[in-house]
C-alpha cells in the first residue's frame, strides 16, 4: 500500500474526542479526608545511679571468688616495708587477719594477741583499730519518705517524668507533650514543648532526631466537621537528664513526678500505658 492511500484510510477515520470533552465525562473526585494533628511528647528518663543490689546467688558467687583469690595470692612482703616489732608492722598484721576472717569466715583471722601487746591503747586509737566499716544505706530519705518529685529516689532503678495536664477538661498524668507548629521539625517541637511545661533549670538531651514510638487518641465519636482531625498522632522521643530539676510552668503544667516503670501503669490510662509501655526500662 503507498503512503498516500495508506494517508486516506487514517484521515477517513472519526476524530479523537478533544480533551475538555473526555475530561467532562469523568466522575468528580472525591475530597481529602483531613490529615490526623501532630504532637510531640518526651521520655525523659533517669538513670541510675547506683548498682543494682546483687541476688543470693550474685553474692555467693562474688564471695566465693574472693575466697578463691584470697587463697592463692601472693604474701605481702611486710618484712621488707616494716621494722620487726614496729607498730606498724602489728597493724598491719591485724588488718591482715581481719582480711582473713572476712574472706574465710569468723574462724579465721582472729586478732593476734602477740600484735595486740606492742600496741598501746592510743595507737590502737590512732590507727582506728576501734572504727568499722559502715556500708551506707541504699535508701534514700526520699525512699522512706515516698517524695516521688526527688531525683535521688530508686536510685538502682530507671525514673521517668510525667506531668499533669488537663485532658478533655480532667487530670492526666502523661509524658510532656504539646502541638506542633507548621513548618515545625518533631525533634524541635519536642524540646520546645520540654522547655516550656518544665522551665530550663534542667540539663537534658534528646536522644535521637528519630521518634521511638507511637501512640494515636481517636475522638470518643466521629466529628461531623470536614476541618476536624479524625484522630491525633502523639510522636515519642527518648531524652535523658544530667542535671537540675523540673521547675512546672503551672499552666499548662500543675504538678509532676518521677517515677518508675511499674509506677507509671498506676497513675496513666490504659490505652495510653499499652502505648508507652515497650519504651520504658523494666529496671
Amino acid at each position: 500500500m503507498s503512503s498516500r492511500s495508506l494517508w486516506a484510510s487514517c484521515s477517513r477515520r472519526a476524530p479523537f474526542p478533544s480533551s475538555r470533552r473526555a475530561f467532562a465525562s469523568e466522575a468528580p473526585r472525591p475530597k481529602k479526608a483531613p490529615r490526623a494533628a501532630l504532637q510531640t511528647a518526651v521520655i525523659l528518663n533517669r538513670s541510675p545511679i547506683i548498682t543494682r543490689t546483687p541476688s543470693l546467688f550474685e553474692r555467693a558467687y562474688y564471695n566465693y571468688q574472693a575466697r578463691i583469690q584470697r587463697a592463692l595470692h601472693n604474701p605481702f612482703p611486710y618484712e621488707f616495708y616494716f621494722k620487726p616489732g614496729s607498730p606498724l608492722e602489728a597493724k598491719f598484721s591485724i588488718e591482715e587477719r581481719r582480711r582473713d576472717r572476712k574472706a574465710f569466715g569468723a574462724g579465721f583471722g582472729a586478732d593476734s594477741e602477740d600484735a595486740r601487746s606492742t600496741l598501746t591503747a592510743e595507737d590502737l586509737k590512732k590507727f582506728g583499730q576501734e572504727e568499722e566499716e559502715n556500708t551506707v544505706s541504699r535508701l534514700h530519705a526520699s525512699d522512706l519518705s515516698g517524695d516521688v518529685k526527688s531525683l535521688d529516689r530508686n536510685g538502682q532503678r530507671n525514673l521517668y517524668l510525667l506531668v499533669q495536664q488537663k485532658k478533655d477538661g480532667k487530670d492526666a498524668w502523661v509524658f510532656p507533650d504539646g502541638d506542633v507548629n507548621a513548618g515545625e521539625l518533631l525533634h524541635e517541637a519536642a524540646e520546645r514543648r520540654l522547655l516550656g511545661q518544665c522551665g530550663d533549670a534542667m540539663d537534658t538531651w534528646i536522644v535521637s532526631r528519630n521518634p521511638i514510638g507511637l501512640h494515636k487518641i481517636h475522638p470518643p465519636t466521629p466529628p461531623t466537621d470536614p476541618s476536624v482531625p479524625p484522630k491525633t498522632c502523639v510522636f515519642f522521643f527518648k531524652a535523658h537528664i544530667m542535671a537540675g530539676q523540673v521547675h512546672p510552668d503551672g499552666k499548662s503544667v500543675a504538678d509532676f513526678a518521677w517515677l518508675t516503670k511499674q509506677e507509671i501503669e498506676e497513675r496513666v490510662a490504659a490505652d495510653y500505658w499499652h502505648s508507652v509501655k515497650d519504651m520504658l526500662s523494666d529496671f
